[in-house]
């Protein structure tokens, strides 16, 4: 008794036996072609998953289609189904399955390919692909007969080819670049209006009006060689214009970098250290001094609402605008007042919280001021508590008539001040926990013996500890920290 692998080949060999000569040789076309098409799926899908940083899913759409259409094209041949011990209802459920699905990944494709003004459009022609394939299917389910199934498939498609075909000739082509776009769309109707011609001959064949051999599979093989090329130049065209944003990302962080200071002002009595760590290329937090003198600097922070570009534009603004505060570094509050008339008026979407902190060693004594920015907090050798000081009037860069005012401190060897923007506090869990104000503060209390320089290091440390944040955990907000150690004078 033979066994059923040996029962399939004898049903092969007696398929292929029953074939005549040139039915033979169309049989081996189709299979050749069948496997060419299933080839370019697997490119499609294999350059899509090695390039997928440029998101560009036509060539997933791209390769759904390919794949459909060859397993189509290899379960319509009676060599291929006798290979297999399932029965023609099967193989004509299968495809009829393909059919009434197939055209849903080229009508995802055609709308990712599509411009702004002909989306809308396709929107409807994928909603009615869509409806169409679930009632096929449904309709299938229930028992109506496949051949009448295929006779309204004909009508849909020759429909849908019709509208399309219209729809794209009085539509036309968006303004802008035109060389790039319009020759993607003239690749791709040139071979869509030739597999259209292969369609209408196969559609009028299914419906008897033709006579002959079904060669659609050569118009989709035109076809699929159009729609590869517009698949690969558009992934290839985003990649190049991803590689142009990281590199233009690159020179803004440089030249972000370059405004903010290089090192921090040394005055005797002072120590200062600084922390920037912005959550992506370019940020919106800022820092600068003013140095008066051997005894006397300001200190501006400043959170610019939002991130990227757009902020770090902003803040570069700030620096522009904080330079030319120095006539009267001494007043936090006239800094405050002219930061925010240089900033007024230059924006609409965005505002600026800002600190500034006034340092007089002479007198031992500061200065500070906000506008709308975390309190700076402050422990004291004396005491050997942490205070938090407010002295906040309005944001920057909204109201121009806006007016602040500042507190005076006194401070002694020991004390130590914190300046730092809201990312710090703000940095969350797993569990969406804030790292929150009290753990900075009880932070503060327990270090305060540590350099300035190895506090920031270690406070920081202490957040990324908490939140989590690593290379699968990204940053979510800036985090800027300045911390001032007042010290005995030596010497």
């Amino acid at each position: 008794m033979l066994d059923a692998a040996n029962t399939r080949a004898l049903l092969l060999a007696q398929a292929v036996a029953s074939f005549s000569r040139s039915e033979l040789r169309w049989e081996l076309a189709t299979f050749a072609a069948a496997v060419a098409i299933l080839s370019i799926a697997l490119a499609a899908f294999a350059l899509f998953y090695f390039r997928r940083g440029t998101r560009d899913r036509t060539l997933i759409y791209f390769g759904l289609l390919c794949t459909l259409y060859a397993v189509r094209l290899l379960a319509s041949r009676p060599s291929f189904r006798s290979l297999f011990d399932e029965s023609p209802r099967f193989w004509a459920y299968v495809d009829w399955l393909i059919t009434c699905t197939i055209t849903v990944p080229l009508g995802l494709f055609l709308y990712q390919l599509a411009q702004e003004h002909l989306r809308h459009f396709f929107r409807w022609l994928l909603a009615a692909q869509i409806g169409f394939a679930l009632f096929g299917i449904a309709a299938a389910a229930v028992g109506v007969r496949l051949a009448k199934l295929f006779i309204a498939n004909s009508f849909f498609v020759l429909g849908t080819l019709a509208a399309v075909s219209l729809f794209l000739l009085a539509s036309k082509v968006r303004p802008g670049p035109r060389e790039q776009l319009g020759h993607e769309f003239r690749v791709f109707i040139a071979g869509f209006l030739v597999w259209m011609l292969f369609i209408v001959n196969e559609n009028l064949r299914t419906l008897r009006i033709l006579p002959g051999y079904s060669v659609e599979f050569v118009g989709f093989l035109m076809f699929i060689a159009c729609l590869g090329y517009v698949a690969a130049h558009r992934a290839f065209a985003n990649e190049e214009r991803l590689l142009a944003i990281n590199k233009e990302l690159e020179i803004a962080r440089r030249i972000q970098s370059s405004t903010l200071p290089q090192t921090v002002p040394s005055l005797r009595g002072l120590d200062i250290a600084a922390r920037y760590v912005p959550m992506s290329a370019v940020a919106g937090d800022f820092y600068d001094f003013l140095a008066i003198d051997e005894k006397r600097v300001g200190v501006l922070i400043a959170d610019v609402t939002g991130h990227g570009i757009p902020a770090a534009l902003i803040a570069s603004m700030l620096k522009v605008a904080f330079a030319g505060q120095g006539a009267h570094a001494h007043d936090p509050a006239l800094v405050l007042a002219g930061l925010n008339r240089a900033l007024c008026g230059k924006f609409e979407e965005h505002f600026v919280t800002a600190a500034y902190l006034f340092v007089d060693l002479d007198e031992s004594l500061l200065r500070y001021a906000a506008a709308g920015h975390p309190p700076m907090m402050l422990a004291t050798r004396a005491s050997g508590e942490v205070q938090e000081i407010e002295e906040n009037g309005l944001v920057l860069g909204m109201f121009p008539e806006a007016a602040y005012s500042f507190v005076e401190i006194r401070v002694g060897p020991g004390d130590r001040c914190l300046l730092y923007t809201d990312g710090i506090f703000e940095a969350k869990n797993a569990a969406q926990e804030e790292f929150g104000k009290s753990r900075c503060k009880e932070f503060l209390e327990t270090q305060r013996e540590i350099p300035a320089a190895r506090f920031v290091k270690t406070l920081l440390d202490r957040v990324v500890g908490f939140s989590g944040y690593n290379s699968s955990r990204a940053q979510e907000d800036d985090i800027t920290l300045l911390v001032l150690d007042f010290q005995e004078e030596t010497g």
